[in-house]
């Protein structure tokens, strides 16, 4: 295998990285999204990196389509057939509401109540089965979902967690009458406790399989005709990659595909710089997307919801997103205030600057008008193509400035601090809320605008330093070609550990390594080495809210899984309990495969290269004390151990670095640009 890519597949543009193997060579492309059709992106991608598809070895790929489908509802149309008596637990939720103080809140689920049937069924907790479905009556189910318009069927049965049988009976006889492939089971795609996150996770899967498995089918398709004959690993939300096959079958494992491979990246760029507490932050062109990598390790999250009403509840990183990318856009509310996003401009019609249409100013107009981006260099665009400066100040002047008073540069800087603001309040929400100090972390900013806004964070958030790795406009493509190979699996317990024995708990995460083992040697990629990490959710019985403790590899007595537990629950809460019984609610083991990877490095500066060869030129840039004469340096010029002040703009083809008065600059070992404060 010689030549690898990595696409990351976003909102406003695609992202690819191409690295030979053999010698090492790194080429990146940045090319317009096609939200129609992605695949049509890609192969534009391949041919931007001037790479014939037969001659890749392989593929790997970050995808936002079931993301998408979710946040816009285009789904599939899924129908649910449940436990007798349990028809609307979807709908009853936990009763949360969407604004704590309201009195009133808004919840569509996927399945609307029309395509949710129950049939007579029953499982106890201990999993004991008190009665099959018949087939008669899981037949008259399918045929009352299929006659109200349901494409996927989703069988989520009370207490499957603790014996799937009935579930699997079920599946089984459906499989044989309904039209197509897609029936899922609920104890398949998440056999764990609490019967609202099972069944709303799998209803989840149903309603992206279908668009999922018709985008990798399209795929695979245009990339045969192209001349690919192999393989496409998918990224998972827990950072790993998967094959096309596993993705197909369990879809909602992909839902925050493209942000997880940029984490996995942020993590990888921090250990190479010694930098092991990070904030990743990922402007991108249609969203923001921060997580925490503490220790090295990119933070997990139990539970994530794409909007209220939704958890998912599969193993992911922790990624928090909001509407502030570069194409986010600026608008007045009835109160007179000024806000970003959360819609979007996206690809088409994209910024006003970029003349296809769009009329509402974003964020990457007020950089624009206000000298932080070359208008002579579109980030994705041709050579050639220039922005329209002019129309993006008038757009701004118009929708913004009239209704603040401000002229076009006053309410571009305007635009640009509100999203600064607003882009700083998430990774507050995202750290504080967890204890976490801001000052403690670097801030690893990364997408097409994140180089953009990292000074004015270093200096909002106070953040010791920040990072802008080599290529931050394809960290997340980055992320792709470094992923390793990773299965997650858990399973459901609910017993006190003083019942269990230790060889038990074992024998179920034993059996995970062996399914994961099997399913990373069918990728038929080569693997360094295949590892596995055992964890349980347990709790004091009694608490409801259980702490996520790693245990050890090997069984023994149950003295090193309760002191196990009391570490981790002393680290979260303080202190412990004392000799109260605790409860084993749900196994957990991560099966990774290392793929041996290396990770690219940026091309070594010219021969004799100094920062007075490296300036391009000067513009007048706008700051907070106004416009300032400020040069203009090429990053690929830049000496090794380059070091200087701001204020400067710092151009690459993917993404702009903008570098503050009162700040400098140094390019460490590894080629990032670090970012700190003068004192």
């Amino acid at each position: 295998m010689a030549l690898l890519v990595g696409v990351d597949i976003g909102g406003t543009f695609t992202d690819l990285m191409l690295q030979d193997e053999a010698s090492g060579a790194v080429r990146v492309a940045k090319v317009p999204s096609t939200p129609a059709d992605p695949s049509i992106a890609l192969l534009d991608g391949l041919r931007a990196l001037q790479v014939e598809p037969a001659r890749i070895g392989l593929i790997v790929h970050g995808t936002t389509v079931a993301t998408n489908a979710v946040l816009e509802r285009t789904g599939a149309r899924v129908g649910v057939i449940m436990s007798e008596g349990f028809r609307d637990v979807i709908e009853l939720r936990r009763r949360d509401r969407p604004d704590t103080y309201g009195l009133r809140g808004q919840f569509a689920p996927l399945a609307p109540r029309e395509r949710r049937v129950e049939v007579p069924e029953r499982t106890d907790y201990r999993g004991r089965v008190l009665r099959t479905p018949r087939e008669a009556e899981l037949r008259a189910a399918a045929e009352r979902l299929l006659a109200r318009g349901a494409e996927v069927c989703v069988v989520s049965f009370l207490n499957a967690y603790a014996n799937p049988d009935n579930e699997r009976h079920a599946q089984a006889v459906l499989e044989r009458c309904w039209p197509n492939p897609f029936v899922v089971s609920a104890a398949d795609v998440l056999p764990e406790i609490r019967e609202f996150e099972r069944t709303s996770t799998a209803v989840l899967n149903g309603y992206v399989q279908p668009l999922i498995g018709r985008y990798l089918t399209n795929l695979m398709a245009s990339l045969a005709a192209a001349g690919y004959d192999r393989d496409v690993l998918i990224v998972q939300s827990n950072g790993g990659v998967a094959s096309q096959a596993v993705a197909r079958r369990y879809a909602v494992n992909t839902i925050l595909s493209g942000p997880a491979a940029g984490v996995a990246a942020a993590a990888r760029i921090g250990e190479d710089a010694g930098e092991r507490n990070l904030i990743a932050c990922d402007v991108g062109g249609t969203s923001l997307d921060i997580a925490v990598v503490v220790d090295g390790r990119p933070a997990t999250a139990r539970e994530a919801s794409l909007e209220y009403g939704l958890p998912i509840r599969v193993p992911m990183l922790d990624i928090r997103t909001a509407g502030a990318g570069g194409g986010s856009i600026a608008w007045i509310d009835r109160g007179g205030v000024l806000n970003i996003g959360p819609h979007s401009a996206g690809a088409d019609p994209g910024p006003v600057a970029y003349g296809q249409g769009g009329t509402r100013p974003t964020v990457t107009d007020a950089n624009l008008v206000l000298g932080r981006i070359n208008a002579a260099q579109a980030i994705g665009r041709a050579a050639g193509y220039r922005l329209d400066v002019d129309a993006a100040a008038r757009a701004i002047a118009e929708t913004i400035g009239r209704p603040l008073r401000l002229d076009a540069t006053g309410a571009a800087w305007a635009i640009l601090q509100v999203a600064n603001h607003k882009i700083a309040a998430a990774i507050r929400m995202l750290t504080v809320q967890q204890g976490l100090d801001p000052r403690d972390f670097t801030l690893l900013a990364y997408g097409g605008a994140g180089p953009l806004h990292a000074a004015a964070l270093l200096r909002e958030l106070e953040v010791a330093r920040a990072l802008v790795p080599p290529w931050p406009g394809i960290t997340s493509a980055l992320g792709c070609l470094t992923a390793d190979v990773r299965h997650d699996f858990v399973q459901s317990v609910n017993e006190l550990l003083e019942r269990l024995e230790p060889a038990a708990l074992y024998r179920i995460m034993d059996g995970h390594v062996a399914e994961g083992r099997a399913l990373i040697e069918r990728t038929g990629v080569a693997i360094a080495r295949i590892s596995a990490v055992y964890q349980a959710d347990l709790a004091y019985d009694g608490q409801i809210h259980e702490v996520r403790t790693t245990l050890p590899a090997a069984p023994g007595d149950r003295a090193p899984n309760r002191a196990a537990f009391e570490d981790a629950y002393r680290e979260q809460y303080g202190d412990v309990v004392g000799e109260r019984a605790i409860r084993v609610v749900t196994l957990r083991t991560a099966v990774s495969g290392e793929r041996p990877t290396t990770a690219p490095r940026p091309e070594p500066p010219p021969p004799g290269a100094t920062l007075e060869r490296a300036c391009s030129g000067r513009r007048p840039v706008y700051f907070a004390e106004g416009f300032r004469d400020t040069p203009i340096y090429d990053r690929a010029r830049l000496p090794a151990h380059a070091d200087f002040a701001g204020p400067t703009v710092i151009e690459q083809a993917d993404a702009t670095t903008v570098l503050e008065p009162a700040m400098r600059c140094r390019v460490d070992r590894a080629g990032n640009l670090v970012l700190e404060r003068l004192r």
